[in-house]
């Protein structure tokens, strides 16, 4: 078996390996930025601004500007009152458990991402739908009145989308709040936006807070979370943002002014997921507007690095969980990629 663990190479549309190239249909850059020219220029120029990194603390009395403006525009663009980001998604996500583990007990949706974990694994586990139902009941029927929910925006690896509706059943003489992980999601299934609808809690008495990572589609090295201007201003207090490095600075100028770069990778990412579906995609498993196609197939990984492509296969998220092969499309890929990998596939599913 080929070993790809040790590359010195960025992982765009073609991994050359051994004087091989591959298509690469894996990891989470699904707009591709990580490899857009235009993008890494942006980059280039806040480097010449700014210097590689800015290793003080963001309560220093000595400050950049580029952090407190790319957190107005973040707020701004994803539809929230208020944002604060850090050097990475996962500090950005401990963070904000930490900080309200305080106000209420934690109540952990199945498959959490351990980045939202407080301590241990909370070894949650069934449908998501049958544990919204017995969370709303567990709720309304308990003598405690602040609740913490935390949960996936979605499940990246099934694919599936989660309806957070039920929780409008939630007694509103409850106090809730719900913390969603957006990271695969934020920017990549609706444009400039966060992965669901929020809307729906406009009127409700559940206040909503996104984390996410900013480094899978949207090449952004730092982490962010998004709420209201009051819980913004609680998260400022925490020792995880006061005591850390903040994110680099040049990749939070070039995700200020890349607004255009990112409306053409979204339009031609939608565009590949749409062509892919119809190609052959259906037979995986996957959902609208998402990148992500997946499949138990355990012979699929072999079979397509054979042929000439590679994909994400591996335990996730623990190394104890099951074998998942994911096909990621991306905005790198041209129609002629889409048709090569959705024909190979088609073909070992009659076969198997």
């Amino acid at each position: 078996m080929k070993d790809f663990t040790n590359l010195h190479q960025p992982t765009g549309r073609v991994i050359t390996e051994s004087g091989q190239d591959y298509l690469f249909f894996g990891g989470t850059a699904y707009l591709g930025l990580l490899v857009n020219d235009d993008y890494i220029d942006l980059y280039k120029q806040g480097l010449s601004i700014y210097g590689l990194n800015n290793g003080t603390s963001r309560n220093n009395n000595i400050q950049l500007g580029i952090f407190n403006q790319a957190e107005e525009v973040a707020a701004m663009r994803f539809g929230f009152e208020d944002a604060v980001m850090l050097s990475s998604g996962y500090l950005a996500t401990q963070l904000a458990v930490k900080s309200l583990f305080s106000f209420g007990e934690l109540l952990y949706a199945p498959h959490t991402h351990p980045a939202l974990w407080y301590g241990t694994n909370p070894n949650v586990s069934g449908e998501m739908h049958v544990w919204m139902e017995n969370i709303v009941k567990k709720i309304n029927h308990s003598d405690e009145d602040t609740f913490v929910i935390v949960s996936n925006a979605l499940d990246n690896m099934g694919p599936a989308y989660y309806d957070f509706s039920p929780l409008l059943q939630i007694d509103p003489r409850k106090k809730v709040i719900l913390l969603i992980d957006d990271s695969h999601g934020i920017g990549v299934v609706r444009q400039n936006n966060v992965s669901i609808d929020l809307s729906i809690f406009d009127r409700s008495t559940i206040e909503v807070v996104v984390v996410a990572s900013l480094a899978k589609g949207l090449g952004t090295d730092a982490g962010i979370i998004l709420s209201s201007t009051k819980r913004i201003a609680q998260f400022r207090k925490s020792p995880f943002y006061t005591g850390a490095s903040p994110a680099s600075p040049a990749s939070l100028y070039a995700f200020i002014h890349s607004q255009e770069i990112y409306l053409a990778a979204f339009e031609k990412l939608q565009k590949n997921i749409q062509l892919f579906t119809s190609l052959g995609g259906k037979s995986l498993n996957h959902i609208h507007h998402f990148p992500v196609f997946s499949s138990e197939e355990p012979e699929l990984y072999q079979k397509l690095v054979q042929s000439g492509f590679l994909i994400s296969s591996f335990p996730y998220p623990l190394e104890t969980d099951p074998l998942l092969n994911r096909i990621v499309v991306t905005s790198l890929h041209v129609d002629d990629d889409l048709k090569k990998i959705a024909g190979i596939i088609s073909a070992e599913i009659v076969k198997s």
